[in-house]
């Protein structure tokens, strides 16, 4: 009687199929709030200091401006995700990432994850700093996520349970899933 279980594929309905990728997309909601940022309380306090600011970069590498980063990031948050997107209507990860790195450091990435990983240079968890690229393994093929890192271990990112959003890369969700990070302009 091997394989004669409800889970087996012949016994499979897609109402059941639905009904359990339904409960691991909640179940991954749950992992990835276990450090829940505060999208407005960050968002107030970031763009103040992009107001205020002269738009001097100090220890950031020339032609990354971190006003405009930070403009372009706080400026899209809240779109919803919506995978193969890359408007104001939805977009993905990769897409988030281009458009900010397209308005804020005028430069052209990529536009899938993997091939935004082969960009720049190699960078430790350690030695993160902002406009970095961070990637994740969320789906069992590697890197399948990106997202920018600000400072303070939080990454704007494109997410599929809450559109573009600001998370903390010390969550569980995120920490266990980290593959890797790119400095794009040095």
């Amino acid at each position: 009687m091997a394989g004669c279980t409800s889970t087996a594929p012949r016994f499979r309905t897609a109402e059941a199929d639905e009904a359990r990728h339904a409960k691991r997309i909640r179940d991954e909601e749950m992992r990835e709030d276990d450090r829940r940022v505060d999208v407005a309380k960050i968002k107030s306090r970031l763009t103040p200091s992009v107001k205020a600011r002269p738009a001097e970069d100090g220890e950031l590498p020339a032609g990354l401006n971190r006003d405009r980063v930070l403009l372009s990031i706080v400026s899209q948050l809240g779109v919803p995700y919506e995978y193969g997107g890359d408007g104001k209507n939805g977009m993905d990860c990769s897409a988030f990432t281009s458009r900010v790195y397209d308005g804020g450091a005028r430069k052209q990435l990529p536009r899938s994850t993997v091939d935004q990983f082969h960009q720049g240079t190699e960078v430790g968890r350690g030695q993160l700093r902002f406009g970095d690229l961070v990637f994740f393994n969320t789906t069992g093929r590697s890197p399948s996520h990106v997202g920018i890192y600000i400072e303070d271990d939080l990454f704007a990112h494109a997410s599929v349970s809450y559109g573009v959003t600001i998370s903390s890369m010390e969550s569980t969700y995120y920490k266990n899933r980290f593959v890797g990070a790119r400095r794009i302009i040095e």
